[in-house]
């Protein structure tokens, strides 16, 4: 998208699933994400926005869930939503320290846009999700303000950009610069083709163990550099899916956790200090806030075609990791520290994909 180079460009095809018509996140129809990029000297940080649907979400809620793969996070509102099972906002992606100023601007733009909160009706469960990105951003300057996060929320589109924009701008991957990347699967079934999509902010890994389609192109690029820089694993990877499968709560929870496999394809091993948090909102039922007179009637999938959704999770999740890493251009962050991107790795090596 937006005209960048994605793995496809490479000649990498991930899994044997077809992906949407953008290969995104945004394939799942109403969904949209917008970017604040913060990329000055020691300011290397921003905020992303996916919306869910073009609604208001308080209104109109979606089926959601949430799932920790490794608890070392920072969250807000998953707590509620696994009670619930609905998510009633957007879903805001910034770094460790912003999340208080993501979260207060969130709520306002909820407030301005349903009056009735906190008088009529009850509160709201702002949605966000972090990295850490304190090596290349000056993460104690807490540099993301509330027009940023504002600004984000009020231009998202179908198309965006991947790699060292919003959230991402300061993120690490495999000990390489990565951020922000997605992609989509379509899943055909008897009653109809679906999509699932997911967006990663990919802050994790170690140098020698990524692994692209099965090939140790991290133990090939660690070789090749001869430098002692890998650092341990400390930073995190926050995964948002989104589909328009029509299933329940339960289903989507079965869902979301296969994105582990797709983390493990690239390479991950779960460190100790490395937080996997996965966020997922299904958009095939939308649940009223207001209670209506006759009961709900929520429409879902046969447990017998479960296996093609976490086929495509899984695809889906390893192939946005690895566009995080090859449209991720090089950053000189906080007290000159840096982190080279992986396509220009691969050319100064004359290393092929």
């Amino acid at each position: 998208m937006e005209k960048q180079k994605r793995l496809r460009d490479y000649g990498i095809k991930i899994g044997s699933m077809e992906t949407g018509a953008l290969n995104s996140i945004t394939d799942v129809e109403g969904v949209t994400v917008g970017h604040v990029t913060l990329s000055e000297g020691n300011m290397q940080t921003g905020v992303t926005a996916i919306l869910p649907h073009q609604g208001n979400t308080f209104k109109e809620k979606l089926i959601a869930s949430s799932h920790v793969i490794n608890g070392f996070g920072k969250t807000m509102g998953t707590i509620q939503m696994e009670e619930l099972g609905v998510l009633e906002t957007p879903i805001l992606l910034t770094n460790t320290l912003s999340i208080g100023t993501a979260a207060d601007t969130l709520i306002q733009y909820m407030l301005r846009n349903n009056p009735e909160i906190g008088r009529t009706t009850g509160t709201v469960n702002p949605i966000v999700g972090e990295c850490n990105d304190m090596l290349l951003n000056d993460v104690r300057a807490q540099h993301v303000k509330e027009e940023h996060v504002l600004y984000a929320l009020q231009n998202t589109s179908t198309e965006f950009q991947e790699g060292s924009v919003g959230a991402g701008t300061g993120m690490l991957c495999y000990s390489l610069k990565g951020g922000i990347g997605t992609s989509s699967r379509h899943i055909p079934l008897e009653h109809g083709t679906y999509s699932i999509g997911a967006l990663v902010l990919s802050n994790f890994g170690i140098l020698r163990d990524l692994m692209i389609n099965g090939r140790a192109i991290g133990q090939e690029l660690k070789e090749a550099l001869l430098k002692s820089w890998e650092e341990k694993d400390k930073g995190s990877v926050m995964i948002i899916v989104a589909t328009d499968l029509p299933v329940s709560e339960r289903q989507l929870n079965r869902i979301i956790k296969r994105s582990v496999a797709g983390l493990s394809r690239t390479g991950s091993i779960i460190t100790h200090g490395s937080g996997e948090v996965v966020i997922g909102f299904s958009t095939a039922t939308k649940i009223p806030h207001d209670k209506p007179a006759d009961c709900l009637t929520i429409p879902t999938i046969h447990e017998e075609d479960m296996d093609l959704a976490f086929r495509a999770v899984g695809e889906a999740v390893e192939e946005a990791v690895l566009n995080s890493l090859v449209t991720a251009t090089h950053v000189i962050g906080r007290d000159g520290n840096e982190r080279p991107a992986l396509k220009d790795l691969l050319k100064e090596f004359n290393i092929n994909l």
